[in-house]
């Protein structure tokens, strides 16, 4: 078995994947009292940012392996309204043993609407499995 992350590293420093999202209802800022704005939130903002660089790590990790995300950050520059189409553009800045690392941008046309950076690291599927099963 393989306890240890393999990976495949088909990619240069530099390259970068696209993702879109447009906005819904689902994506707003809302919390257990109510919506607060009517415009993508900043939590629905970092799920699509760490999926615009799991799109590096689907193409990296071996079948044994699966990403795990571990760190996120997100610069909320302006809002983006329900409709609009936010697309992020997430550049490979970094590969440290397994980890991948991601800057990205989310733009509506022109406008930043949000930049940071994500990791993630490729590791053992059953490693991974062991870990959530001594934390139940």
């Amino acid at each position: 078995m393989f306890y240890f992350a393999v990976m495949i590293h088909p990619f240069e420093i530099g390259e970068r994947k696209t993702f879109s999202h447009r906005v819904t209802a689902a994506d707003t800022a809302r919390f257990e009292s109510g919506e607060v704005h009517a415009v993508y939130s900043t939590f629905a903002l970092a799920r699509d940012a760490e999926w615009s660089g799991r799109l590096f790590v689907l193409d990296m990790k071996e079948s044994h392996e699966e990403g795990i995300g571990t760190s996120i950050t997100v610069r909320h520059v302006s809002p983006a309204l329900i409709g609009q189409e936010v697309v992020f553009t997430a550049t490979l800045t970094g590969v440290n043993g397994n980890e991948v690392v991601t800057d990205y941008v989310a733009r509506v046309d022109q406008r930043i609407v949000a930049e940071g950076q994500q990791k993630q690291k490729i590791i053992n599927r059953e490693k991974l499995d062991r870990l959530f099963a001594g934390l139940q």
